[in-house]
């Protein structure tokens, strides 16, 4: 079952034996580890020299004993060619050795658009003098709600990184939503959870605060569980796709959230977007596929969010239902209202194919945003009235309402507004939380 996701975008392409360390919030508890690398949007073969999983204490330092050695087949090293995509072996009591192992296309199993998915299998157990008494049992890894750093080393140049920008990993859990404020999603009422929030933070964290991500100094510095190596923050995930578990306590609802900049968090001071306020306020596991400039249409940094649901999110095990929170840009940019809704009946239809339920939400007003005109909001009042009919997904979303300005409803409510008029605030994305049906989840 998928713990953790990100969107996969096309990055910067100068980073060279050097050691990355992601952090990352699991929103699922589980034993049997496994890490899924990819290069799918990468423009030659990335070499990967070790990969670590650990448990984050302050910056970039892991907590003494728990970083744990992933492996591939058996070996602690793999090969990803254009396009790849490789899940590890399950993370095990012992940390066993091996060789480098290639991962030619030839050999995966499931190729969809580029993205070619190899499962690795163990080959079976390997022996060992057992378990330092004082390393944190691999079992004990994954916990929701608890960081991991997983920390990967390049070995020679990777060339296009594919990886997710604006990458956000809040010291600690976002507060869940009192009660109240799912049924009326007031305004006086969302304001008192976005100064609850701030109040939070100012008291002090239980998890001290770190950036999503570490760059080291040159070398191999994935098992050091010091972060003196680790010199620069950067607000990227590298190279990680996915986290996946068996999990410890089912049943586990999975809900993937495909979108844009609004999805990822983008206005939200304390870092939590709607997803991860709905997923602390349902006990629901929302795992975030959003990708900042994401179309629905058209490719960004990332694919159309129509080739990402069946390339990237379809192919996570366990996801059960996925919210699509996406065409704000696609509006912005001049689509056509029937051009969007074709697309969502296109993607409902691929997720109905594969067993997922597809619930649609509506655009969100940004009347007073830079690239917003009057055929836009005519295209987002068209897609809007369209998808309020029923038809097109599974169950709807409606952003649109739980944002809008009631005295002007082409604009945020300006309490909902980050200032941009475009993303939510805080108090917005409670709202968008508070919107998703969970009777279709």
């Amino acid at each position: 079952m998928t713990a953790w996701s990100a969107a996969s975008e096309a990055l910067g392409g100068d980073l060279c034996e050097v050691t990355v360390r992601n952090v990352v919030r699991p929103v699922v508890s589980g034993t049997g580890l496994r890490v899924r690398l990819t290069n799918a949007l990468g423009d030659r073969t990335v070499h990967f020299g070790h990969v670590y999983v650990g448990v984050p204490r302050e910056g970039p330092a892991l907590e003494p004993g728990s970083n744990r050695l992933v492996t591939f087949s058996g070996s602690p090293e793999v090969r990803l060619p254009p396009g790849a995509t490789a899940l590890s072996d399950p993370i095990s009591e012992a940390a066993p050795q091996g060789t480098s192992q290639d991962v030619p296309h030839t050999t995966a199993r499931n190729t969809i658009a580029r993205n070619t998915i190899a499962r690795y299998t163990v080959r079976g157990p390997t022996p060992h003098p057992g378990r330092d008494p004082g390393q944190t049992p691999a079992s004990d890894l994954v916990r929701a709600g608890r960081r991991l750093a997983v920390s990967v080393y390049l070995r020679g140049p990777g060339g296009v990184l594919t990886g997710r920008n604006r990458a956000t990993a809040p010291a600690h859990p976002p507060p869940t939503l009192p009660t109240g404020v799912r049924e009326t999603a007031g305004v006086q009422e969302a304001a008192g959870v976005q100064e609850a929030a701030g109040m939070r933070e100012a008291a002090g964290m239980r998890e001290p605060a770190g950036a999503p991500s570490y760059r080291s100094v040159r070398g191999d510095h994935a098992g050091d569980e010091s972060g003196e190596a680790f010199v620069e923050e950067t607000t990227v995930w590298h190279w990680l796709d996915a986290l996946t578990v068996v999990p410890a306590e089912p049943p586990v609802r999975v809900v993937a959230a495909l979108g844009d900049s609004i999805t990822t968090g983008v206005g939200s001071r304390t870092g939590h977007g709607w997803p991860d306020f709905l997923s602390a306020g349902t006990g629901l596991a929302v795992v975030n596929e959003g990708v900042s400039g994401g179309k629905v249409l058209t490719a960004g940094t990332g694919r159309p969010a129509e080739a990402r649901l069946t390339a990237e999110v379809l192919t996570k095990p366990g996801i059960t239902t996925v919210i699509v929170q996406a065409g704000i840009n696609d509006l912005g940019a001049g689509a056509r209202a029937e051009d969007l809704i074709a697309a969502y009946r296109r993607m409902a239809a691929a997720a109905r194919a594969a067993g997922v339920r597809l619930v649609g939400g509506t655009i969100t007003p940004y009347e007073g945003a830079e690239y917003h005109t009057a055929s836009g909001e005519r295209a987002r009042q068209e897609v809007n009235a369209c998808l309020r009919r029923g038809g097109v997904f599974d169950a709807v979303a409606d952003f649109d309402a739980a944002l809008r300005d009631p005295a002007h409803p082409a604009r945020l409510l300006p309490a909902y507004d980050s200032g941009d008029h475009l993303h939510p605030s805080t108090a917005g994305h409670h709202a968008m939380a508070t919107a998703v049906p969970l009777p279709h989840l």
